[in-house]
């Protein structure tokens, strides 16, 4: 006798269904609710909020009563409705705020957005949903458009031709062009066309994909769960969409000195003994470094908040030992807790319901590295809060920063992270995995940076993290992930990281020399002379490879690498001043050229080079056996950072780089703050400070300007006010150029007795210093007030007593 079981639909052969997608329909009905519209379709809806003039956001609802709610990317002080005034005619409504009109074809839900002179700027399709939940808009491409931002993505800046998925995945390999998922989720894609530019932002933390490849005249935004809610951000230059997508989904704190030095890591430092040794080699060979690494080895059987007993056996001791050094440690911790009844961390977790669950219950449990583990879940902010005070247990030991990896979190199974139908009880508003994967890391580092902000106790913590989601940058630093010793993972580091400045994350850099691989010592040299100019610079590789130290590879790289690393100290005042500006206006540290020169056709895809800050443009070499190197300078004059030559931009240049030479160049008129060389960041050697002004001249017309700031480089104190600001100016007039200095804002006291001025390689000979005499270098060097004749190229240094009541010099041209 048979049951029923027997007619299983899957005995009865495939069932062929057609998929079908609902659109909204006409619009039945539109109203006004708090500065909120609400238009209703047919078969669904459309809310619209404008936050600004310039930001409306745009969410899909089917149910009757539309949900409201965002997610932790965005700020919710952002979230407050605005109210503009609205036409309806007999087609459409049109919404008009200062700089924008937003029509709505009343008919298919059509969306337009235009300038106020009528140029449309953005114009969306059709919106379109499936009876599964995944959604879908299409949008108009240009022939000329091009495409930024979307976070961590392989292969070129400009992404038009390209498809991406945002879904936070585990990928040891490959890193190749092709590939559509990386560790990080960033939802938004800036487009360009003609002199016009808009950010969409996907407000939705499940599987999305951005497809600019499949249709010649339109580009898709979909997603498979979750909702449609997208956030358009007005331009009308790409740099204005990056402040306004940063001012949505928050800015960089400004981080601690210490943690935009330099810093070394490797899987693994074995035992404290090796910890200790490599801190004592880089003091020893005066290799500048503020950070070494522990990765996992460092644990107790994998199992984080421990110390290996055996290997590491005095942790307090050692950074006790390593603080006298200047050295910092930043430990690894991963999500996956080992399941073990006598792990207190583990019976805690289980005890006080802290770990991801199925909706029925049971622990979700899946292999790592320390085997079964249990995961939280940092969606619930109790949970979220236990897991921030758990790094007590760290900052005790004198540790500020914390390396948060396997957060996508990654799972030694098939799907390579959870089960889709893990829940999140998102405090109380339970979701599954599938919906809010991409958020995981976020709020895992968020609970991190967090908890080691409780108990830092003014200090600034540092997080680092693998996987994130839009707003990351308010928690911690992003790193690529696990690259390889390849040039073309060199080269690809470019594109990359300069996309995730345009993407918020300002704070981002790859694993110098390549983490997976051998490196030889070519690659280490080029890839660290690139890599000291990035936001975030660190050296890091994989257990079974080559070492890649900076003493690795004989004394003539090490030399090189000394050299380098000592330049990104030595430009440490001016780095800070980008990390400032970066906290205050999203603007990255390191920018495409497309950033700063967006009418310029030769730079929409350029991603070999860089500008670091607005006008110093570093052009790295990531070919081996190369010692020339193509270079594009756009308009302007700039000048060779090595030996004063000048070249007028808008043109290609060949540039000479043997192996000790990255190719650089800075814009005349510019000024560069340098300090001291130290050996870590914080090195009690004074605070002297030199502007450097490239290409000054004495002839009317000419001007510079910079501002300067300051702080303790280490606690929040500078957002209570102890900071200083101060401005520099220099201005041409007859033969003389004026140099004007002021404080702005005094209210931190940096602790040194002069300042300097140095100018490099000005268009003019100096015949004196009004008011101070010539002096020798020894004079300069023992504090004298004066100025002396500094090598070849007309450059001279001024240095003069610092005032906090500022100064004025004046350089008098020869004449002839």
């Amino acid at each position: 006798m048979e049951s029923s079981e027997a007619i299983r639909p899957e005995k009865m052969g495939p069932l062929v269904m057609k998929e079908t997608w609902n659109t909204p329909g006409g619009i039945v009905s539109w109203e006004r609710s708090e500065n909120i519209y609400i238009c209703r379709g047919e078969c669904g809806g459309m809310v619209i909020m404008f936050l600004s003039d310039e930001i409306v956001r745009m969410k899909v609802f089917r149910d009757k009563v539309p949900d409201l709610t965002t997610t932790a990317a965005i700020l919710p002080e952002c979230c407050i409705p605005h109210l503009f005034p609205v036409e309806e005619t007999e087609n459409e409504l049109i919404f008009t705020t200062s700089a924008i009109r937003l029509i709505l074809e009343k008919s298919s839900f059509l969306i337009k957005v235009e300038n106020m002179q009528g140029k449309v700027i953005m114009q969306q399709n059709l919106t379109s949903w499936n009876p599964r939940g995944a959604s879908h808009a299409e949008y108009d491409m240009q022939p000329d458009s091009h495409f930024y931002g979307l976070g961590e993505k392989a292969s070129f800046l400009d992404k038009r031709g390209e498809r991406y998925t945002n879904w936070n995945t585990d990928v040891f390999a490959p890193h190749l062009p092709e590939i559509e998922a990386l560790y990080e989720s960033i939802p938004l894609l800036i487009h360009m066309h003609g002199e016009l530019s808009y950010g969409l932002f996907l407000d939705n933390p499940g599987r999305s994909d951005f497809d600019m490849r499949s249709h010649g005249v339109a580009f898709t935004i979909s997603c498979s769960t979750g909702a449609y809610d997208i956030y358009f951000i007005n331009g009308p230059h790409i740099k204005d969409v990056v402040k306004r997508y940063t001012s949505l989904t928050g800015r960089i704190p400004l981080p601690p000195k210490w943690a935009i030095g330099y810093h070394q890591s490797r899987y693994s430092y074995m035992n404290q003994q090796e910890v200790l040794q490599l801190a004592r080699t880089f003091r020893e060979k005066r290799i500048p470094c503020d950070v070494i690494y522990l990765d996992i080895h460092y644990m107790d059987e994998y199992r984080v908040f421990t110390f290996d007993p055996v290997n590491f056996p005095s942790p307090d001791k050692m950074i006790r030992e390593l603080g006298e050094l200047g050295v910092r440690i930043v430990p690894i911790v991963d999500p996956g807790v080992k399941k073990d009844p006598n792990y207190e961390v583990y019976k805690e977790g289980v005890l006080d319901k802290h770990f991801c669950r199925r909706l029925e219950g049971d622990i979700f449990f899946g292999e790592v590295w320390p085997g079964i583990s249990a995961f939280p879940d940092f969606s619930d902010s109790r949970t979220a809060e236990w897991w921030g005070d758990l790094h007590k247990y760290y900052t005790d030991l004198g540790i500020q920063g914390i390396w948060n990896d396997m957060n996508e979190p990654a799972v030694f199974n098939e799907s390579k992270t959870m089960d889709l139908d893990v829940m999140h009880f998102n405090n109380g508003r339970p979701v599954t995995h599938e919906e809010y994967h991409n958020l995981y890391g976020m709020m895992m580092s968020k609970a991190t940076y967090e908890g080691l902000a409780e108990h830092l106790q003014g200090e600034r913590p540092f997080v680092l993290t693998r996987a994130g989601y839009a707003g990351i940058q308010r928690y911690a630093a992003v790193w690529t992930g696990d690259n390889r010793s390849f040039w073309e993972h060199m080269a690809m580091a470019m594109p990359m990281v300069l996309n995730m400045g345009l993407s918020g994350l300002a704070f981002a850099g790859p694993d110098i020399g390549g983490f997976a691989h051998h490196t030889s010592a070519q690659l280490l040299v080029r890839w660290t002379q690139m890599g000291v100019f990035f936001p975030y610079c660190r050296n890091h590789s994989s257990i079974g490879t080559l070492r890649q130290e900076p003493w690795s590879f004989g004394e003539e790289v090490e030399g090189i690498l000394r050299e380098f690393i000592g330049l990104r100290y030595r430009w440490m005042p001016h780095l800070y001043n980008l990390f400032r500006e970066a906290e205050v206006s999203g603007l990255p540290v390191i920018r495409p050229l497309i950033l700063e020169y967006p009418r310029d056709p030769h730079v929409t895809n350029l991603c070999d080079q860089y500008l670091l800050g607005e006008n110093v443009l570093i052009a790295p070499v990531y070919r081996p056996d190369t010692d020339h190197r193509s270079v594009y300078l756009p308009e302007g004059r700039w000048i060779d950072y090595w030996d004063g030559e000048v070249h007028e931009g808008g043109r290609h240049i060949l540039a000479v780089a043997p192996l000790r030479i990255m190719p650089m160049y800075v814009r005349e008129g510019t000024f560069v703050a340098e300090g001291p060389l130290k050996q870590y960041a914080q090195e009690e050697t004074g605070e002297m400070i030199i502007f450097h002004l490239y290409g000054a001249q004495a002839e009317e017309g000419f001007s510079a300007s910079y501002s300067l700031y300051e702080d303790d480089g280490h606690s929040f104190s500078y957002r209570k006010g102890d900071y200083s600001e101060m401005r520099v100016h220099a201005e041409a007039e007859k033969g003389r150029l004026m140099l004007k200095w002021s404080y702005t804002m005094d209210g931190y006291k940096p602790h040194r007795e002069t300042l300097r001025f140095a100018l490099c390689y000005p268009f003019f000979e100096t015949a004196a210093v009004e008011g101070l005499g010539e002096i020798s270098i020894e004079e300069l060097d023992e504090g004298r007030a004066g100025w002396t004749r500094n090598g070849k190229g007309g450059s001279i240094i001024v240095q003069v007593s610092e005032s906090r009541d500022g100064g004025e010099l004046v350089i008098v041209a020869a004449q002839g």
